[in-house]
């Protein structure tokens, strides 16, 4: 019998940009390339492929693109000069949205593909190696591979059972698209419908995670929320919810934590918010993105809630979990919001308090509903309302930090700090944490002494030393 053919070791580089669910699909398109021979490597400049994986959510996302790209097209040139080839590919939400522009603008890259087909890389990988040894060996616009069409098939049905391990804190995406159409958002557009893996392939990728080391899921979903997996052969069947998914989760045996992102509010039912009252492994932190305070904006949103039914949600949350900490969404500046309309957001925000929170100036996106819409509101103006909500969001952000020190808190420390003999985690609010101690605790979770507050950080200290002060 003959031996098996070994495969010639290629090198890889992803650099991803955008949210924690880009993060998770770099990741596995690391795992579908992983049997072709591929490993992961530092640089772009020691790589035999590069991709690109692209996010559309922040202004000027395309023009990032295009920039990056020009910068390894000179590194793919040199290659090429050398005898060697590199093989360039434009992956996530920008190559979804403008992947013909991709292909019109850089007739270089060899491959473009959507968030919902990079688990056909390898047939792509494939054809375009195999058009280098045509006649198109530069691998222009006419030879490139472009696959943005949603596929009828679900690629978490078609990725490998191999995975490389994520470490302590890892993510594991249950739910993709929307069906919420935010009047500024795209993404109903680059991922799709709502969508949601069956709970025995989740909960069969979670055990995996912590068999792999992990200590901490993370669930990721554009609507993670409105997740509804298939349940498991059983007496009830039917379909779980969120809430239901949870907790078995938390019966599985070495996991520690748990987290979602992100969440919208329309879908935060009676059974979520009762296992945040129940699970301990639940952390006391939620992102509920608001956007706005001011429901004629929130209207022009399409966001199909109140800042009142917002109000009373988180009563209710916090009334299930008292010490929940709170993050949140904001747009300032959508077309129509006048001063007033802002100033309800600053009012929701003083009303509700939040331990940190991301806000950002609209930004028209191609294609959505807002772009065209009447009242735009000048930069100028959307600069100097940016710069007030962000000041009060700091302040309350530097208040919650504070209020936590003098606290014992559990820790999961994952890894090394910045300084010597520093170790590193997060608090159970989500908040990095540093302490000086051996590199032994790294990988548990336990009880420490918070002595101080920076803007983004916690300073802790071993209890036995807090003792013994």
């Amino acid at each position: 019998m003959s031996e098996p053919k070994q495969l010639s070791l290629k090198r890889l580089h992803v650099i991803t940009w955008g949210c924690q669910m880009n993060v998770y699909d770099s990741l596995r398109m690391a795992d579908v390339l992983a049997p072709l021979g591929y490993a992961p490597v530092g640089s772009p400049q020691d790589a035999d492929m590069v991709i690109l994986n692209t996010c559309h959510i922040r202004d000027r996302a395309a023009e990032k693109v295009f920039s990056e790209l020009g910068r390894l097209r000179r590194i793919k040139d040199a290659r090429a000069a050398e005898g060697g080839r590199m093989i360039l590919a434009v992956a996530g939400c920008v190559a979804q949205a403008e992947g013909a522009e991709i292909l019109a603008r850089a007739p270089y890259v060899d491959i473009v593909l959507g968030p919902q087909t990079y688990h056909r890389l390898p047939e792509m990988v494939a054809r375009a190696a195999h058009a280098a040894h045509g006649d198109n060996a530069r691998g222009d616009k006419q030879g490139a591979i472009i696959e943005t069409d949603f596929p009828a098939e679900d690629k978490f049905d078609f990725l490998p059972e191999a995975s490389a391990p994520q470490g302590l804190s890892a993510f594991l995406t249950i739910q993709e698209g929307c069906d919420k159409f935010c009047s500024f958002c795209v993404v109903p557009y680059t991922r799709g419908a709502e969508s949601s893996r069956p709970a025995e392939a989740v909960l069969a990728e979670a055990r995996k995670l912590v068999a792999q080391g992990a200590r901490e899921i993370v669930l990721l979903g554009q609507n993670v929320n409105a997740w509804h997996g298939a349940a498991p052969a059983a007496p009830d069947g039917g379909v779980w919810g969120l809430g239901r998914l949870l907790r078995e989760m938390a019966e599985i045996p070495g996991v520690a934590r748990l987290r979602y992102t992100t969440s919208h509010p329309r879908d935060m039912d009676d059974a979520l918010i009762a296992a945040h009252r129940d699970l301990p492994l639940l952390m006391p932190f939620l992102h509920l993105p608001v956007q706005s305070g001011s429901d004629r904006v929130l209207a022009a949103m399409n966001r199909r809630h109140t800042a009142d039914d917002y109000k009373r949600l988180i009563e209710r949350l916090r009334a299930a979990r008292p010490g929940l900490a709170l993050s949140s969404d904001f747009i300032v500046g959508h077309p129509g919001e006048t001063a007033a309309d802002f100033a309800d957001t600053l009012a929701l925000v003083r009303e509700i308090g939040f331990a940190q929170a991301f806000s950002f100036k609209y930004s028209a996106r191609p294609g959505t509903p807002a772009a065209g819409a009447p009242g735009q509101v000048p930069e100028a103006e959307k600069d100097q309302r940016l710069y007030a909500l962000q000041a009060l969001l700091r302040e309350q952000q530097a208040r919650f930090n504070a209020g936590c020190v003098g606290l014992t808190l559990p820790v999961l420390f994952t890894g090394p700090g910045r300084h010597a003999g520093q170790i590193a985690g997060r608090s159970p609010f989500l908040q990095p944490v540093h302490m000086t101690g051996p590199a032994t605790l790294i990988g548990q979770e336990i009880p420490v002494h918070i002595a101080a507050a920076h803007t983004n950080s916690l300073s802790a200290t071993p209890l036995e030393e807090r003792a013994c002060a």
